[in-house]
Formats: C-alpha cells, structure tokens, sequence
C-alpha cells in the first residue's frame, strides 16, 4: 500500500514539473513588439531584404531561440504618442522624431539604453550625438534624418511659379495641393513661410501661422500623411510638402503622365528619427539587441535603400555599393550640405514645446480643421 502511495507520489510530482517547465517555457517565449512609421523598414518587396525576418532568423541563428516580431505602424508622432500615452499598449521599440523623443523624455516614457548592448552605436555620426533631444546620449539611437522639401508635378506646375514656400499657396494650383495631416509640421510650412520660429512660444506668432493655414485652406484637395503617396504618385494631386526621402519612392512609382520634382524651400525642418526604448517595454535586453540588429551593415543599407532616407551610420553613407545603388542625383537631395548638418539642425529643427503651447496649437488646429 506504501509502495503503490509512493508510486502516485512521485507520478504526480513528475506530473508537476512536467506543468511547471511546459508553464516556464510559455512565460520565456519571445516576442518583439515594433512601432514605427509607415513604409519605414525593408519589407522584402521587390527583391529587397525582409529586414524583420533576417533578424528572426538571425537570433535564432545566434542564440538558438525562436522569436515573434509584432510589427505595426502609425501616420505620425501625435498619433504614436496618443496611442502610448493612454496606457492601453506595450510595445518595445519605437521610432519618434526628435522634438517628440524630447516630450516623450521629460514625461518619463523612455527608457535609458544599456549601450554595452549596442556596440554598434560606434557607427553613428558624431554629428548625431549630442543633440537637444537627447544631450547626454542616454535614450536614442538615430535611425534616419533629412529635410521637408516641395514635391510637384513638373506637368502641371510652371516652372516660373517654383520657389521657396509660395508654391502651397499659389491660387492657380487651387485644389491640387495638398497639406499635412498634423498640426506640427502644417503650422510649420506657414511660420516658415512668415519667417516666424517654429518654436515660438508666443501665441501671436501662432495665431499668425493659423491665418496664413485658413487663407490656403480652400487651395487644398486634402490634408494627409501616407496617403501623400498614391495621390501624388497618381498625378491626383500636384503639390505636396513632404519628407525628401518620400520622393524617391513617389518617384519610382509614378504613372506616366506624372513627372515628379523636388526643391528644398530656404527655410525648412531639418529632423531626426531615432530608435528609443519606451517605459512600457516589456523585454528591454531583445529591443537592445534589435536596435543593435539593425545597425549592422546589411540591414542598415537595406532600410536606408528602402525608404529612401538619409542614414547617420557610417555603415551606409561610406557605401560605394549604396552611393552607386541611389545614384548621384539621389545622393544630392538626401545628403544636402551634410557638413553644416548640425547648424542648420540647431537653427530650424522642431523642439518639444511646453504643455501651454502645446495645448494651444491643439486648440488652433482644431479651429482649422472645422473652418
């Protein structure tokens, strides 16, 4: 009778660990949630390298485990930091431009980065260190930079009437233009335009860019964010501010009747997307490595020949293969007096303004977008 106690014993002790270990292997299973821009990473398409599945198969490769990337997109930094802010996601790596890392930063959703663990961080310009939105290196890691420039549609716009900021507001184009779908960088093509800081916290100066936003609004076919791409691509559209590096990928997807060009007004935003940890993040080690990942050669070129964006790695921009792949032409545009970066970035770039501010512009794009 002991004897047969014994036996059930130990069937359920081994049961037990047998639950315990099937239970612990569950809790250990990786996954990686990424939020980032739209058409922002290598995906694979067209022959390109599927930047998140190398690195899946890379880890595993490395440290001889499986891993799950969750990979979603937002249009814009306003909705990413809604989105975070309400509390109701996790995700591990996010990608912000600078003025939104430096709100994000004061607010305490970042997370300081364990650099031990991104060795190649040695690759980033020293041009990109230092900057406001991180002064001590202790949150970010760049990812792309470049400037805000004019796209147009050199078969419906006349040579004579390209310049500066006007072109958005040329009544001739009147429902041919489109606008950015955010507050910051729309009321920004207006105080560019005015010569006003973007980064005034004077509400006159606000105030001045909103009535200058309400004298082009019956110019603009839409206000948008992603759907700049197909419209301007399909020769929907004519006109559109948008990011430089956008351009080329309009430009390798144009129809064509569509001949699309690009000029940098004198006054613009100089920007800075970066890779950051934020306070939900649930396994800080893996976003490391990721951020490490992708600082590697091969994807590094492959995400800088896909979206078209400047690069802040040495990796990239000393290229002969990437320089070649762009073209000189490409290189022009995206590289624009790359030795003055950082005074041209210190003079015209967002920074994060104070919740009154903040709160205001709110208010006057609310106002704009009923009007």
């Amino acid at each position: 009778m002991k004897k047969t106690i014994c036996v059930l014993l130990s069937l359920v002790l081994m049961l037990s660990a047998l639950l315990t270990l099937s239970s612990c292997g569950k809790s250990k299973s990786l996954v990686l949630n990424v939020y980032n821009w739209g058409e922002y990473i290598s995906d694979g398409s067209e022959g390109t390298l599927d930047t998140i599945a190398a690195f899946k198969e890379w880890y595993q490769q490395t440290y001889g485990a499986k891993i799950t990337v969750r990979y979603t997109t937002y249009q814009s930094n306003e909705d990413m930091y809604a989105k975070l802010s309400s509390g109701a996601v996790s995700y591990d790596v996010i990608i912000p431009s600078d003025y939104m890392i430096a709100r994000m930063k004061d607010e305490g959703m970042l997370l300081p980065l364990n650099y031990d663990n991104i060795p190649n961080y040695q690759y980033i310009d020293e041009s990109f260190r230092g900057l406001y939105y991180d002064p001590d290196n202790q949150y970010t890691v760049p990812y792309t930079y470049g400037v805000v420039g004019i796209i147009y549609d050199a078969n419906v716009v006349d040579e004579a009437d390209v310049g500066d900021w006007d072109l958005m507001w040329n009544e001739k184009y009147a429902g041919n233009i489109l606008q950015f779908n955010n507050s910051r960088d729309a009321f920004a093509t207006a105080q560019y335009k005015l010569g006003l800081d973007v980064n005034s916290t004077d509400h006159a100066n606000w105030d001045a860019a909103l009535q200058e936003l309400k004298t082009q609004s019956p110019m603009i076919k839409s206000y948008v964010m992603d759907e700049v791409y197909n419209m301007m691509e399909s020769g929907e559209a004519a006109i559109a501010a948008y990011y430089a590096g956008d351009y080329f990928t309009m430009l390798d997807n144009q129809s064509d009747s569509v001949d699309l060009q690009f000029y940098y007004p004198e006054r613009t935003n100089y920007f800075v997307d970066a890779m950051c940890i934020p306070s939900c993040c649930q396994n800080k080690e893996l976003a490391e490595i990721f951020i490490n990942y992708m600082l590697s050669e091969e994807p590094a070129i492959a995400n800088a020949e896909y979206i078209y964006y400047a690069s802040p790695n040495s990796l990239v921009y000393d290229s002969e293969d990437y320089q070649e792949e762009l073209g000189e032409d490409a290189i022009a545009i995206l590289y624009p007096g790359i030795e003055n970066f950082s005074e041209l970035y210190n003079e015209y770039a967002y920074r994060n303004l104070d919740p009154d501010t903040l709160s205001y512009i709110t208010t006057l794009w609310e106002t704009l977008k009923i009007s």
